[in-house]
């Protein structure tokens, strides 16, 4: 709106002279040009006429505003199949070609609600929207017409020279472009506060996470301890119990597997302790204080944690390790080494340097599942938090490199405390303790031996499950 107003301001500038130079006594009949009284009707004249092209754009923004609800959704489907339609990711590009999935997205473009042919903005368009940008550039032709005529006049009863008219022209057809977006500026505000209320609410919702203020003991040893004493949880708006009376006490230094089902509760154990949400019942014990007294960030600080679906930036390779600009090179080197990706890295032309995935990089390397997950481990590893949580991070190994990783990770978590969640129960052997989930309950707990011995537990249930295949495979062989 700032610049229409000096847009106006610079158009007066150059027309003042218009009105005030007087056409020649020797004109006739357009000397009335010269009255001040005909010089006011044509500025009303023309300022209704611009008024009256602006209130029919902006009731055009009006009618459109009232349809808002539909254009969201609307919007919605556009971007979202217009994004798979034409995606060339390595992520989707494959299973699109493949089903020929573009045809559904194109159908959903061309058949979409609010924006489609037969569609609330098409009929709106089709008619009372669109008389009336038929009327606005009606009435900014016959301000047009008015113009050069006011003009002509002027030139031709000797107010001033003929190459004046291009300027005067110019300047209030100018005029009239500003005006309009003046009005429609003012109108502009006043219909977009409806959609910014949308905005205020969600800000304006309470943050009901308590947060303490306890500073966590900064301990060289990492002597932490974790104890998880009748919790339950259920996700919001849900009224099923993702966990239910949760006992689970973390020993300093343990491994701990946690294994089950999927939809067993395994990962919701993992948001609960990292504080992702807070729990519906029960607590959870830092050293014996309510992980909710501490301060956030410094109870977050203790953890390093690989989810299920981490998330890599396309960056180069050392900042996604370290999750800086800066960084200690030889500890990202030592973590990725750790981490299995030793060899990939030392086929990098750029080294640390080498930037992941071709969004901002042409020369950027695409890497594959597993090699984005040792990315991920090794980022867990450079944190060198107190507590290290894998949850299912290696899914997309193949076992001999999994059980490697495993291993190494194993030796570099040394005296801290580690979580391990994994289907693959091979690769919880070397835990110090087996946590086994069961519709949001832990029913059996023990080494691998003692789970083992139980013929009638889950676990005996599961790891048989598993090694029925890998017999007959073997069988198979021979």
């Amino acid at each position: 709106m700032a610049a229409s107003i000096f847009g106006i301001l610079g158009v007066i500038v150059l027309t003042v002279t218009l009105f005030t130079k007087k056409a020649s006594v020797e004109a006739g009949k357009l000397t009335i040009l010269n009255s001040p009284y005909m010089t006011v009707v044509v500025i009303a004249i023309y300022l209704f006429t611009v008024y009256l092209a602006s209130k029919c754009g902006n009731l055009v923004s009006a009618g459109s505003a009232t349809l808002s609800a539909g254009a969201r959704e609307g919007n919605r489907f556009w971007n979202l199949f217009s994004f798979y339609a034409f995606d060339n990711t390595n992520q989707k590009a494959a299973d699109i070609r493949m089903y020929n999935q573009f045809n559904i997205c194109k159908s959903y473009r061309v058949e979409d609600r609010a924006f489609g042919k037969n569609g609330t903005f098409s009929k709106f368009y089709k008619g009372k929207g669109g008389m009336l940008l038929i009327a606005q550039q009606a009435l900014l032709a016959v301000f047009t017409g008015m113009v050069y005529l006011y003009v002509c006049l002027k030139a031709y009863g000797g107010a001033f020279d003929i190459g004046y008219i291009a300027q005067y022209v110019g300047a209030l057809t100018a005029f009239s472009g500003q005006m309009i977006l003046l009005f429609e500026g003012v109108t502009d505000v006043r219909l977009n506060g409806n959609f910014l209320q949308t905005l205020y609410e969600h800000m304006d919702l309470p943050d009901e996470m308590y947060q303490g203020a306890l500073t966590t003991e900064k301990r060289n040893d990492c002597k932490y301890e974790i104890e998880f004493r009748d919790v339950s949880f259920k996700y919001p708006d849900s009224d099923i119990w993702a966990l239910r009376h949760l006992n689970v006490k973390f020993k300093v230094g343990q491994k701990l597997a946690v294994v089950g089902q999927n939809g067993s509760g395994k990962t919701t154990f993992i948001k609960l302790l990292c504080r992702l949400y807070d729990l519906t019942e029960g607590q959870i014990l830092l050293n014996g204080i309510d992980i909710r007294k501490y301060s956030y960030k410094e109870y977050m600080d203790i953890f390093s944690v690989v989810f299920q679906d981490f998330e890599l930036l396309a960056a180069p390779l050392g900042e996604n390790v370290a999750v800086s600009k800066k960084y200690d090179r030889e500890k990202v080197k030592e973590a990725l080494v750790q981490a299995g990706f030793g060899e990939r890295l030392e086929t990098m032309e750029n080294g640390l340097d080498t930037c992941l995935y071709k969004e901002f990089e042409e020369d950027g390397v695409a890497i594959s599942g597993g090699e984005a997950q040792k990315i991920a481990i090794a980022r867990s590893l450079y944190k060198d938090a107190a507590f290290i949580i894998l949850d299912e991070p290696t899914a997309a190994l193949d076992p001999l490199a999994e059980a490697e990783v495993y291993e190494k990770f194993n030796e570099m978590v040394g005296d801290r405390t580690a979580v391990y969640i994994s289907h693959r129960l091979s690769s919880c052997k070397f835990c110090d303790e087996i946590v086994v989930f069961h519709k949001g309950s832990v029913i059996q707990k023990g080494t691998h031996e003692q789970l083992l011995a139980d013929t009638t537990g889950k676990y005996y249930e599961l790891w048989n499950a598993q090694a029925q295949y890998y017999n007959d495979d073997v069988k198979e062989a021979c």
